[in-house]
């Protein structure tokens, strides 16, 4: 039986001991819980010290979000395999988290796939859970798309027309240092207006950044 060393990043402390328990009745697989993380942070700081083979995140969580840590668990630690388990299934969200190389996908709100998923992945595929949707627009149907926020939502969180568009960006999967690139400022400028956008969302993380602008039909 292979042994599969696991990383659990999950701010709920009774989801993280449900999937322990889903874990430890497989036979699948001998796995060894080397760590648990209730923040992006705690969870950065976890990896310093050891590496999974496999890393259970959640999307949403304190200080560095899941999407922000998908960034850099693949910048560091390329071996790692990753599997969200969220609440989200935006297409768009679901879209983010590809584009960085996640490995799976799979949702909280229906029947946990967690074996299955992990199947998948650690032979070197890439899992889609039920009711997950990617659809990818070709290029001729992405220029169709609405190019512009309505003005009612512009309004009502006082955003500028810079802000405005370096939230589009954001809601293209785009990185600070890719944004700052394209408008031709500095990475810097780019997370004080990242900053900003939050703030007058009143949102803490991308993922809730990116749901928000799903739900008001703005991507």
């Amino acid at each position: 039986m292979n042994t599969v060393r696991v990383v659990i990043a999950d701010d709920h402390q009774l989801f993280r001991e449900g999937i322990k328990t889903i874990l430890n009745r497989t036979d699948s697989y001998n796995f060894d819980i080397i760590g648990e993380a209730d923040s992006g942070d705690a969870l950065e700081d976890l990896l310093k010290k050891d590496q999974p083979d496999l890393l259970l995140l959640d999307l949403n969580m304190p200080g560095k979000d899941g999407l922000a840590m998908l960034a850099i668990v693949k910048e560091k630690y390329k071996d790692i395999r990753t599997l969200a388990l969220t609440m989200y299934d935006e297409v768009k969200l679901v879209r983010t988290a590809f584009n960085e190389d996640v490995d799976g996908y799979i949702l909280k709100t229906g029947k946990i796939q967690l074996i299955e998923a992990i199947d998948e992945i650690m032979d070197g595929g890439r899992f889609f859970g039920d009711g997950v949707k990617i659809h990818i627009l070709p290029e001729d149907e992405r220029a169709l798309q609405p190019s512009k926020f309505g003005d009612v939502f512009v309004k009502k969180y006082n955003l500028t027309k810079r802000e405005v568009e370096i939230l589009r960006l954001i809601t293209q999967a785009m990185s600070n240092k890719e944004i700052a690139k394209q408008l031709f400022i500095s990475d810097q400028t780019v997370s004080v207006h990242r900053k900003n956008i939050m703030r007058k969302l009143q949102v803490s993380n991308t993922a809730a950044l990116i749901k928000m602008a799903y739900e008001n039909s703005l991507i």
